[in-house]
């Protein structure tokens, strides 16, 4: 079984302390190991608000953080490349983290399924969040 890649929209419910991501990945990092995109890192340190810069920290000090090299830089433009024919955008950071995913065999998490359409990454089908 993979180990699990974050999506930045999974951590910042962690970060918030949405009780059933916290219990979930909580439970899910005594099974597999979990991490994310430096981007990811990037994305929550810059909408951080004041006060969770301990607690943010502490969070990404816990966790695998997988760096990006030239494979996975090559991989991400393929997909803006190849999507962009079909008139698919995407995002860079959003093909970045896809392409870690399939370059190091890890399983997306996210919530965010839309920014995904990938077929060849593994994606975990995440509960449903009660609003």
């Amino acid at each position: 079984m993979n180990d699990y890649l974050l999506d930045s929209d999974v951590i910042i419910w962690f970060l918030r302390g949405k009780k059933e991501v916290v219990a979930f990945l909580k439970s899910l990092s005594k099974e597999r190991l979990l991490g994310c995109s430096p981007l990811s890192v990037i994305e929550i340190k810059l909408g951080m608000k004041k006060g969770e810069e301990n607690a943010t920290n502490l969070f990404f000090d816990a966790i695998n953080v997988w760096e990006i090299d030239r494979e996975i830089a090559e991989k991400a433009a393929n997909y803006i490349l190849s999507y962009g024919k079909k008139g698919i955008t995407l995002d860079f950071v959003d093909a970045t983290i896809a392409a870690t995913c399939k370059t190091r065999n890890l399983t997306l998490m996210t919530y965010n399924t839309d920014h995904y359409p990938m077929q060849d990454i593994a994606k975990y089908k995440m509960p449903q969040l009660p609003m």
